[in-house]
């Protein structure tokens, strides 16, 4: 695999047929949501959810995730897209940023939830395992469209990168860090622990919605931090903030406010212990 890397130079496009491209980007992209769609439904039936209810979210979420992935992306590169404003459209190219599709998705899912009548955060558990496992599939796409790279290294396991593609400040550099490489498997961990949790969760018959909470927090705090540390290997171009990549900014939003309702969480939870051990003694 190291080898593979450090000498396969990855080509965007798969199959062309006449003027028809196939693009490797959106095979994994396709490939992501599929796998994110299995576990959902593998997890809805432990549970013994709708499973059509999956489905219907899944129509809406893949709709308004792109869509806020693109959104999110153009607001990031916004004077490219003002100067370009046809490549909006050219999502095949790359261009989805996950924090976007995160947004969308959960005010998605957070409507479904109100319509079903079910728990938001019950919602949310059985999805985010596929997210993760989704993401990691996905990230695969940037390599093969030779994106989101770092910074350059003589590592072993460095990607040659065209030097079309490469900044002006590295274009005398061969190899950089794979960070789509990292972030997939850095995704591929939080997905095994998150999946690992509910069959924990299964087995042990502890449906709460306090654990369906923490899985919810887990995921956010943890690829908060994942994505936080991969910022500081990735050269591409984003807004700063207090000498901070804007991912940066908003990962460690995302942490403080996971640990302020965790905090919060928390205190309502013994609170309510502490009322049903009271009423039991009186």
């Amino acid at each position: 695999m190291i080898n593979f890397l450090h000498t396969f130079q990855p080509q965007p496009v798969l199959i062309s047929f006449g003027s028809i491209q196939i693009f490797w980007y959106g095979l994994f992209i396709v490939s992501g949501i599929l796998a994110a769609i299995l576990i959902a439904l593998k997890l809805a039936g432990y549970y013994n959810f709708k499973k059509n209810v999956i489905f219907d979210l899944f129509f809406w979420l893949i709709i308004g995730g792109i869509i806020g992935a693109r959104i999110y992306h153009i607001f990031l590169e916004l004077p490219f897209y003002i100067k370009n404003p046809l490549d909006i459209f050219k999502i095949w190219q790359g261009g989805l940023a996950i924090h976007g599709a995160i947004i969308v998705g959960l005010i998605i899912v957070y409507i479904f939830a109100k319509k079903e009548k079910v728990n938001f955060f019950f919602l949310a558990a059985i999805l985010l395992p596929g997210l993760a496992l989704g993401q990691a599939i996905g990230r695969w796409g940037n390599y093969f469209n030779q994106e989101l790279f770092g910074r350059p290294t003589d590592f072993s396991w460095g990607i040659p990168i065209n030097t079309i593609n490469r900044p002006i400040e590295y274009i005398s550099s061969k190899f950089f860090h794979p960070t789509f490489l990292y972030e997939s498997f850095g995704n591929l961990i939080i997905f095994l622990i998150l999946f690992l949790i509910h069959i924990c969760i299964i087995k042990k018959n502890k449906f709460t919605n306090f654990f369906n909470f923490l899985i919810f927090a887990f995921y956010l705090i943890s690829y908060s931090v994942l994505r936080f540390f991969m910022e500081f290997i990735r050269i591409d171009k984003t807004p700063l903030v207090l000498g901070l990549r804007w991912p940066q900014v908003i990962s460690l939003a995302i942490i403080v406010l996971c640990v302020i309702l965790i905090i919060f969480k928390n205190k309502l939870r013994f609170f309510k212990i502490t009322d049903k051990i009271e009423t039991i003694k009186n």
